[in-house]
């Protein structure tokens, strides 16, 4: 990988937990419109596997996958003013968080339904071979998730057709506050994918270059041909499952081991070490995502919210 690229990841990094971090502040203002889900201790997923993305293919985020959507050529403005449902939000305040997407930019809007992205993006995958375009999609999944009968329906309709399709599970050792131990009678997803005959690995969601090969490896296998991909990334979810979740359910000596491995902190210090990045390039990149967050915040602060009146455009088909 070159120099750039791994300070682009580092940008995307930090971009998103400084961009989770503003909301966090718009929330506790009461302007944040719902609820707020956060990514705190999962950056490198969402960022790895987008960036290994190819400018084709598609992906699906889902509320976790802030980065993604920042890699995919989203403004934290557009995150902002979304979960604010500001009129310059991608719905224009017709939908919150992280309900929207964009064909142009291989980007299908998430649904709350846990699991029904995964069909979805088969459909996406199947129709793709159909039109000869060596394209690649790629969604996620929450260990809980993985209990969903779309899920199952899904990685085997995909295992079966041998589509190419990538699915990406967050491993973040809760379902909201079921731990994965009284969730299901085993250890690591893969074994789910494994009984449909679909290829898989284990990969630490927390070594952001990690994740990065490894989707790298998916996604050229399910571009060969070979069939659907199985990605599980181990992580923690370092919050509750929301803001209004204080994830006291979650033991403290769990949350100080994972602390310990905090993502950005990891490969901050291996591009300091391994990669001779100096702290002077790294604090640029700081302050280019400070600079970043202050002029979007300020957008979506400034921004209008919706005229009633225009409440039901873009929601029939004329």
């Amino acid at each position: 990988m070159k120099r750039q690229d791994l300070q682009r990841i580092y940008y995307f990094l930090t971009l998103n937990r400084a961009l989770e971090e503003r909301l966090l502040s718009f929330y506790m203002q009461n302007k944040v419109v719902g609820g707020l889900y956060r990514s705190l201790g999962q950056e490198a997923i969402s960022v790895g596997t987008a960036y290994a993305l190819e400018p084709d293919d598609w992906v699906a985020p889902l509320i976790r996958n802030v980065g993604a959507f920042l890699v995919k050529g989203y403004r934290p403005r557009d995150l902002f003013t979304q979960y604010m449902a500001k009129a310059t939000s991608p719905t224009a305040g017709r939908d919150c968080n992280t309900h929207f997407g964009d064909c142009s930019r291989g980007v299908v809007a998430p649904i709350s339904m846990l699991g029904a992205m995964i069909p979805v993006m088969a459909g996406v995958a199947w129709g793709s071979r159909l039109q000869g375009i060596p394209r690649v999609a790629l969604t996620y999944i929450g260990d809980g998730g993985t209990s969903t009968g779309d899920f199952h329906e899904g990685l085997n309709l995909a295992s079966v057709w041998k589509l190419p399709l990538v699915v990406v599970a967050e491993h973040n050792q809760f379902a909201y506050s079921t731990p994965v131990h009284k969730q299901m009678a085993i250890q690591d997803l893969v074994e789910r994918a494994k009984a449909y005959a679909m290829a898989s690995e284990i990969v630490d969601g927390n070594d952001v270059l990690a994740v990065y090969e490894a989707t790298r490896r998916a996604l050229d296998f399910s571009r060969s041909g070979q069939g659907a991909y199985f990605l599980e990334c181990k992580t923690m979810r370092m919050r509750g499952h929301a803001e209004h979740d204080d994830a006291r359910y979650v033991p403290a000596e769990l949350l100080a081991e994972w602390r310990e491995r905090d993502p950005i902190d990891r490969f901050r210090q291996r591009l300091l070490g391994e990669f001779d990045f100096t702290q002077q390039q790294l604090d640029g990149v700081d302050a280019q995502v400070a600079a970043l967050i202050e002029e979007d915040a300020d957008f979506a602060d400034r921004s209008p919210f919706p005229e009633g009146s225009q409440a039901l455009g873009g929601v029939f088909a004329s």
